[in-house]
């Protein structure tokens, strides 16, 4: 998922946030490695995580294989189902749209990939942010709803959203 491109292209995932990506089969496993290392400077260890840090960005398989276990190591379950995983996601956008910026549309389009990535699940759908899946294509014709509405239409999800939790 290319959900991590927000405007600050430095952003570290919390060891939570991957877990659930993971799960969701859209963890970009590249990066991950640059990630555990900076779990590890904030004060997580273990060795699967060293091991994990010290990988190449294209050890893909490896970094899928290591890193259940190194989650495991900083006590981060993986979510059990892939509903529980969207929702972990969908209130990481939500925080992040209002409260750190990310815009409505961005928000959005990793909507739309969570959603994809959970087989358009009834269950992901029914999500307060799950509802915005597809809501994308209004921005780019003149036939929908005023850009302005939409975006009001994105944060108020936001804010259901986070009332869930």
């Amino acid at each position: 998922m290319s959900w991590t491109e927000g405007a600050d292209g430095g952003f570290v995932p919390s060891p939570e946030l991957v877990a659930a990506l993971f799960v969701l089969g859209g963890a970009p496993l590249e990066r991950v490695p640059w990630w555990a290392t900076h779990w590890l400077v904030i004060g997580h260890d273990g060795q699967v995580l060293r091991d994990l840090a010290g990988r190449d960005d294209t050890d893909v398989a490896a970094v899928a294989e290591l890193l259940p276990a190194a989650l495991a190591e900083m006590s981060v379950a993986l979510p059990a189902t892939a509903t529980a995983a969207a929702a972990l996601v969908f209130h990481h956008l939500a925080r992040q749209c209002l409260s750190a910026g990310a815009g409505e549309r961005w928000v959005v389009r990793r909507v739309d990939e969570v959603v994809t990535h959970a087989g358009r699940s009834p269950e992901v759908l029914g999500l307060p942010l799950g509802h915005l899946s597809g809501i994308d294509d209004a921005w780019w014709g003149g036939s929908g709803p005023p850009v302005a509405d939409l975006r009001a239409a994105v944060r108020a999800a936001c804010a259901v959203q986070l009332a869930q939790r």
